[in-house]
């Protein structure tokens, strides 16, 4: 009778375990799906197909480290949205100054100056 019982505890104490590490690895796994730390809600364009829509629905899809960076918007004075991303770099920090820098380099590439004054991290996870 008393075995039967430690037999009893003893299973009800590994799946209370089997539970309990199943749901710390599905937590600490992948990123993807994620929409991170918002530090503000990206615009987007009214295009699907846009490239700052696609950049920002891969950075979401991203399954490691990610930055999506874009110019703050003013419907006033710009016409235009620019973004920048980095996918699955090894930090965060770190796909943060690559989404930034990708970001800058549109700026710089198309010669524009927004309203706003540049680009800012918008999410990054």
């Amino acid at each position: 009778m008393k075995s039967m019982i430690i037999k009893r505890a003893a299973a009800s104490m590994l799946t209370g375990l089997l539970v309990v590490t199943t749901v710390g690895t599905a937590t600490a796994g992948s990123l993807a799906g994620s929409k991170g730390d918002v530090h503000f809600p990206p615009t987007m364009g009214s295009d699907p197909k846009s490239e700052c829509n696609v950049a920002y629905k891969a950075y979401v899809a991203a399954s490691g480290h990610s930055a999506y960076a874009t110019t703050f918007y003013s419907r006033v004075v710009d016409l235009y949205i620019i973004c920048g991303t980095k996918l699955n770099a090894p930090s965060q920090k770190a796909a943060e100054e690559m989404a930034l820098r990708n970001c800058q380099a549109g700026l710089t590439r198309w010669k524009l100056k927004t309203a706003s004054g540049g680009c800012a991290i918008s999410s990054s996870k």
